[in-house]
């Protein structure tokens, strides 16, 4: 059973600063004042644990929709639903700015009686934290963070090997070999997925280059397609995104261009323009913490899947990409699912030409938790205001 807590709050997204490369995962957060603590929502919690289906909540960035980041993860809650029936009763509040606003929503989801509760994204962190100290019962899950706590543990996707298969294929059908991005918010996560953009297109084509334009946001629309006009006045003929609209692939299918979808499938919204979309799918992790939460075996810490455990892929990919470029992309992800196909491997060198990995060295997650650079070949500069 599934209940909409829809909030009609102004989606305020703040600028972040490229952050240290000492990252476990990505970035780092940012502090907000406390809400007031509700005192009986431990107790509350605690009574619900011991009768009845598992409450489980839900806190979104952006509006459910049809398409994007949002959609995708209520694509997962509504796995756990399919999962386990009646054993679960899952909820959602979407539309929830990140810093205070988020705090509040997150205790009024304990106050609720939810005794496991998903926050979304990055934003979401520090105030998850103060709100998981409060409520030692309740299980927190916190999405591209990390910081975790006894009884909160972080979740994320390697959207990286996504945008690095998107960019095979981009390197394989531009004219111009100039690539535009949009991207949100300037973390490591999002620097991230330009990078490994940018080195799948090298990879079949050197001479790609690729722009950028930051909109400082997940979800604006209007931005996003001025963000997209704006790489395509610059001479780029295949545009890419890290925000969580289909209007970047709206603007190209205007402009008789080439673009992608990102985090689920958008083809219906530029059928021609779209060459393929990479894609998350949250629903084996969604399951798994569900069970772990049933079973009793939870277990603070920190996940990070990608394609070998299914929860990346890059998918409705266009008739008009060659066969030859289809095959290698199965290629490619035949080797990230057995591991023999390393995305991060030196030598590498930044935008500046100066090395970040040394040859045949391959990047740990702590190295690609705090990727705050450009690799050669990605033009301009990474804001570094608020």
């Amino acid at each position: 059973m599934s209940s909409n807590l829809s909030k009609r709050s102004l989606l305020k997204l703040a600028g972040w600063a490229s952050l240290a490369a000492t990252a476990a995962l990505v970035g780092c957060g940012k502090k907000e004042e406390a809400a007031p603590a509700a005192p009986e929502a431990s107790a509350a919690a605690s009574a619900a644990e011991a009768v009845g289906p598992l409450k489980i909540a839900f806190a979104y960035v952006g509006p459910v929709g049809d398409a994007g980041w949002t959609y995708a993860h209520d694509q997962g809650r509504l796995a756990i639903e399919k999962e386990f029936g009646d054993k679960v009763k899952t909820s959602f509040v979407e539309k929830v700015p990140e810093g205070p606003e988020s705090e509040r929503v997150i205790r009024d989801l304990v106050g609720q009686g939810n005794v496991l509760i998903f926050g979304t994204t990055f934003g979401y962190m520090e105030p998850m934290l103060k709100v998981a100290a409060d409520n030692p019962s309740v299980k927190f899950e916190h999405a591209t963070g990390y910081k975790s706590a006894p009884n909160m543990r972080t979740y994320d996707a390697r959207t990286y090997e996504g945008a690095y298969m998107a960019g095979v294929i981009a390197g394989s059908m531009t004219k111009s070999n100039t690539l535009g991005v949009v991207g949100s918010i300037p973390i490591p996560e999002v620097i991230r997925n330009i990078n490994s953009f940018t080195l799948g297109a090298q990879s079949v084509n050197p001479k790609i280059k690729t722009k950028v334009v930051w909109v400082n946001a997940w979800f604006d629309p209007p931005k996003e397609s001025e963000g997209a006009q704006s790489l395509l006045n610059q001479g780029a003929d295949v545009l890419f995104q890290n925000t969580d609209s289909a209007a970047v692939l709206q603007t190209a299918e205007k402009a008789g261009k080439f673009a992608f979808g990102w985090d689920s499938d958008m083809s219906k919204f530029g059928p021609k323009a779209h060459l393929a979309s990479a894609v998350i799918n949250w629903g084996p992790y969604y399951v798994k913490a569900t069970k772990d939460a049933l079973e009793g075996t939870w277990q603070t810490g920190g996940v990070w899947w990608g394609v070998k455990e299914g929860a990346i892929d890059l998918v409705s990919v266009s008739d008009a990409v060659p066969a030859d470029v289809k095959a290698k992309i199965d290629t490619i992800k035949a080797g990230l699912k057995d591991g023999s196909f390393v995305i991060w491997k030196g030598p590498l060198l930044g935008q500046n030409g100066k090395e970040v990995l040394a040859k045949d060295a391959v990047a740990d997650d702590k190295f690609l938790g705090g990727v705050n650079f450009y690799v050669k070949g990605v033009e301009g500069s990474i804001p570094s205001g608020k």
